[in-house]
């Protein structure tokens, strides 16, 4: 033991030894003087540097035509490094530079901004904030050949401090949907949800810190570089986003309602076009405060008798024609009682007629008739329908369903009849859809989905596709049944107010009373759920308005008008959705040249070299359309306004592209000749930044 603590004792005096005839090489050389004061602080200041956090820039969130949804735009704080600019170069610019900064920022006068860079200079200040307030990437440009800061940071003493933030183009159009993420990395909807992707990377770089508080990079070689974020492309189409969301608002502020959902959705792929959850501030208006359309769960009331007519024809024999008598509409089960809407009753009618009518008494009837004695029964459809389970979402904060069962203590013999027509359980609204999607898509049920790719510059990193979760969700024979009576809603049942003769609508309405600390009130949540065109189904939607006020406070009167407004401008818009117009009604050719639209004095001149007789009536427009009147043309004013889309149907590529592009639209072309197609309907608000496709022909 001896020889070993003799041992670590030589080598620990050599250590001592070896440290200070390295103390007494540097001292001697002069790379460690000792000095007070001053000259002490200075080098303290030299070496208080530390590495820190370089954020990386956050990605873009697109939507399906490519415009930007959010992106992060750099904007800068400007502070000023007084000790590194030359004496004859800030004696020569400092009253210059004074001017600017006052005449830019307008808040204080040029002598103060004088003063303050001279007791900047005088005091040796190394970081002096000129200004709160934060300037963009295009001022900075300009900032920077402003006196003395245009010799740069390291000559000039000019620091810009980039701080990205989070910016909007389409300001509140599907706000909570595209989110937000905050410092905490807390947050909501598609920002929170791919918040990984979206992030990128942060970098670490080697600061000096600056007297006065500031901090300046210093080069090292052992920076860390930052990775950028991912882009990602969503599935919601701007333009139909913003016809929702007018629709939507227009019905809260007239019925002065609690607030709205809506969700519009491709039959095919699932994709996600349009969603909006306005709710009612206290001061009155309306705004994108929570996503209730993904996290609301809530009574769905009648739009649920879908899934029970489901189960009732997939297990039992009864069919549309039979018939049931719903009495005088009040229906007593134990100590309490079903009501339908209509007073008095609809008497007997049939199968049909009570899911076209929305009855409650027939459907309580029906399901405690033949699943009264075995309620799982009825619950395994339930599950085999998806709506038992959440819908795995690509965006967090899904609402998990509430479906009651028979060993739960809040089971009792009125369960089971209440669900039938909607109540008792709790559904989020895009649940409610994907069923009724489902019968749309041949019985398929497949997810919604918000996100298609996650990409970097041109590159897809990563793709979504359409996720079936159920191949079919029941017989051939019900679906078609299904088909009948939901179109039956529209064109006989409580839905015929939004009947039309261009198109078919299938659907159902709800209304349910709202539950409030147990007990059911005099407000109602109303809804509307289906899809169009109901023969070739292309779109469906759910429309959800809670607590209406005033006389109208049914789903027929409040949501079902909401749902066609969407529907009409969506058909409006969609060519191929128009069935052919009779050839009786399409324009003869040849009986003039093709001359249909355009501008006046072109036209006109044509015409005048080609010896037709034109007639410009009571025309004044520039832009004109034509119109035959015995062997002349009269020419017709086509108004044209950069806030309305134009009618360029007839005109060249050259006139179209024009008129558009001049609206601020982004143009896609199909074809060649003349246009005989465009994409948005002539008349309607222009999006500017959207897209139009024409076709020519």
């Amino acid at each position: 033991m001896n020889i070993k603590k003799s041992i670590l004792l030589r080598v620990r005096v050599a250590f001592l030894l070896v440290a200070l005839f390295a103390i007494a090489i540097v001292v001697k050389t002069g790379l460690i003087q000792f000095a007070e004061g001053e000259k002490w602080t200075e080098m303290a200041e030299q070496i208080n540097v530390k590495y820190k956090t370089v954020k990386a820039t956050r990605g873009n969130i697109y939507s399906d035509n490519g415009s930007l949804l959010a992106t992060s735009l750099p904007f800068y704080k400007l502070a000023f490094d007084a000790t590194i600019s030359n004496e004859e170069v800030f004696n020569q610019g400092v009253d210059s530079l004074a001017y600017l900064l006052s005449n830019f920022f307008r808040d204080e006068s040029k002598d103060t901004y004088k003063r303050k860079l001279k007791n900047a200079r005088a005091k040796n200040r190394q970081y002096l904030v000129l200004n709160r307030k934060m300037v963009g990437y295009q001022d900075k440009k300009k900032m920077s050949q402003w006196p003395i800061f245009r010799q740069g940071q390291m000559k000039g003493g000019v620091i810009f401090e980039k701080i990205d933030r989070r910016f909007h183009p389409f300001d509140n159009l599907s706000r909570r949907t595209i989110g937000f993420i905050n410092e905490n990395s807390r947050g909501a909807g598609l920002e929170y949800s791919f918040n990984e992707q979206l992030a990128g990377k942060d970098g670490e770089a080697l600061y000096q810190k600056l007297a006065g508080g500031g901090e300046k990079p210093l080069f090292d070689s052992n920076d860390v570089k930052t990775e950028n974020g991912y882009d990602i492309e969503t599935t919601i189409d701007i333009n139909l986003q913003d016809v929702t969301e007018t629709a939507l608002l227009r019905a809260l502020e007239h019925h002065n309602a609690d607030y709205g959902v809506v969700v519009v959705m491709e039959v095919a792929t699932g994709e996600i076009k349009a969603i909006s959850n306005l709710s009612k501030s206290k001061s009155g208006y309306y705004h994108e405060r929570y996503n209730y359309a993904v996290g609301g769960l809530r009574e769905p009331g009648s739009t649920f008798k879908l899934a029970t007519m489901i189960a009732l024809l997939e297990d039992t024999n009864i069919s549309l024609s039979d018939s049931i008598d719903t009495g005088n509409g009040v229906l007593q089960f134990y100590k309490n009682t079903v009501k339908d809407h209509e007073q008095g009753g609809y008497g007997t009618i049939t199968v049909q007629q009570a899911f076209e009518k929305s009855s409650n008494v027939a459907m309580a009837k029906l399901v405690d008739k033949h699943f009264g004695l075995d309620p799982d029964r009825f619950l395994s459809y339930i599950d085999h329908l998806g709506l038992s389970q959440p819908l795995g979402l690509q965006i967090k904060g899904e609402g998990i369903p509430k479906i009651k069962r028979p060993n739960d203590k809040s089971w009792s013999g009125i369960t089971l009849p209440w669900m039938a027509y909607g109540y008792g359980l709790e559904l989020t609204p895009i649940q409610s859809l994907a069923l009724y999607n489902a019968v749309a898509n041949d019985g398929k049920l497949i997810k919604p989905i918000l996100v298609k790719k996650i990409r970097r510059a041109d590159k897809v990193l990563e793709e979504y596709n359409t996720v079936v979760l159920n191949k079919k969700i029941c017989s051939d024979e019900t679906l078609e049944k299904l088909k009948i009576m939901l179109e039956g809603v529209v064109e006989r049942g409580t839905a015929e107010n939004i009947n039309n003769s261009y198109y078919k609508i299938a659907g159902k309405t709800g209304t349910a009373q709202i539950l409030d600390k147990g007990k059911y009130t005099k407000r109602y949540l109303t809804s509307f759920a289906g899809y169009f065109p109901a023969d070739e189904p292309r779109y469906s939607a759910i429309v959800l308005i809670k607590n209406p006020q005033g006389y109208k406070q049914y789903g027929s009167s409040v949501a079902a008008p909401v749902f066609k407004e969407i529907a009409d401008n969506i058909y409006s818009r969609d060519i191929d959705m128009h069935k052919p117009m009779p050839k009786e009604y399409i324009a003869e050719e040849d009986v003039f040249p093709v001359i249909k639209s355009g501008n006046y004095e072109e036209l006109s001149l044509v015409c005048n070299e080609l010896g037709i007789k034109n007639l410009r009536g009571n025309s004044v427009e520039d832009w004109v359309t034509t119109a035959a009147q015995g062997d002349s043309i009269l020419w017709k004013d086509n108004s044209v306004s950069t806030k309305f889309v134009p009618n360029v149907k007839g005109m060249t590529l050259r006139d179209a592209l024009y008129l558009l592009e001049s609206c601020g639209l982004r143009v896609n072309i199909k074809g060649k000749g003349r246009v005989s197609k465009q994409s948005q309907y002539p008349g309607s608000k222009v999006l500017r930044g959207s897209t139009v496709t024409i076709e020519l022909s």
